[in-house]
């Protein structure tokens, strides 16, 4: 027996490299293949335990059921799930590249880190760039700045986030396009999605028209859309008028705003413009054209006559 073995191994010494890269290759893959199971299946455990405390079955339910607390956590803990994935899989690979490179030849590491060094000076630019868009990455994501599945505005983009990688943040917009925007690059994050956003509706009415009446006619809608069962759970607070927001020689504009549940805001508002809408017909009142009145931003309107 023990003449076999030395035999077999024999025979196999001039295999012992690749046979050697065969294992730490095969050895990677179930290392990964344990370390994304614990990953998920701690991501599944605590969707799931919250779920499961607040009655529901889907995150789209939740997000209407429980408490903006509970939403929050399930976002995090995809966008953490998917950072960890994805550093898994760097550290994972590079380590792999080094001990396959250490097994075919042991001298080449020492040449690598004196070239490294070499073109260190070179490469130091670019290198800062990644290891900040890494950390910038991290923080967003430990911060809760942001997660999978929140409405963002990062300056370079805005829309859904659907992803959140180690260097990269992948935000969908309206119009359908995925944005790649490197996570060093993301100054500020303005997001829909955490605690509470405000429909802030003005709208521009004749000079002549009775103010009061218009502030009627909008609080009326605003209130049906709140009152309404469909409706009902989108809101926090009843809806105001804040009154005359600015003052022109074409039009007045009167500006109503509520309190809604986060991700919810524009679907609010264009549904108390529709009420709106069709309040004034009711009314026989007719809105100056939009050629005539130009509004300017969040503060008011500018006449249209003097632009080009």
């Amino acid at each position: 027996m023990a003449d076999f073995w030395t035999s077999l191994t024999t025979a196999l010494a001039p295999f012992d490299i690749p046979i050697t890269i065969v294992f730490y290759i095969l050895g990677a893959f179930v290392v990964r293949w344990v370390l994304l199971r614990l990953i998920d299946r701690s991501v599944k455990q605590i969707v799931s335990g919250v779920k499961k405390k607040r009655g529901v079955t889907d995150t789209q339910a939740l997000s209407v059921r429980s408490p903006l607390a509970a939403v929050r956590t399930v976002q995090r803990t995809r966008t953490i799930g998917s950072v960890l994935t994805n550093i898994v899989n760097v550290v994972i690979v590079v380590t792999l590249i080094v001990m396959i490179i250490s097994k075919i030849d042991p001298g080449i590491l020492a040449s690598l880190s004196l070239l490294s060094a070499a073109v260190g000076a070179g490469l130091g630019f670019g290198a800062q760039r990644i290891v900040g868009d890494v950390l910038n990455g991290l923080f967003m994501v430990m911060e809760d700045q942001l997660g999978v599945g929140d409405d963002v505005d990062l300056g370079v983009a805005s829309g859904v986030v659907e992803k959140v990688g180690v260097r990269v943040t992948q935000v969908r917009d309206v119009y359908g396009t995925l944005w790649f925007v490197r996570n060093g690059e993301v100054q500020r994050v303005g997001s829909n999605s955490q605690g509470w956003n405000r429909v802030v509706f003005d709208l521009a009415v004749p000079y002549s028209i009775d103010r009061h009446l218009i502030e009627q006619l909008l609080l009326r809608a605003a209130k049906e859309v709140a009152n309404d069962p469909e409706w009902l759970d989108h809101f926090i607070e009843e809806p105001a008028v804040w009154g005359l927001q600015t003052l022109s020689n074409e039009a007045v504009v009167v500006r109503l705003v509520a309190r809604v549940r986060p991700g919810v805001r524009g679907d609010v508002e264009r549904e108390i413009r529709a009420r709106t809408q069709d309040l004034l017909k009711r009314e026989g009142i007719e809105l100056p054209p939009l050629n005539t009145i130009v509004f300017d931003g969040p503060n008011g309107i500018d006449s249209g006559k003097d632009k080009k």
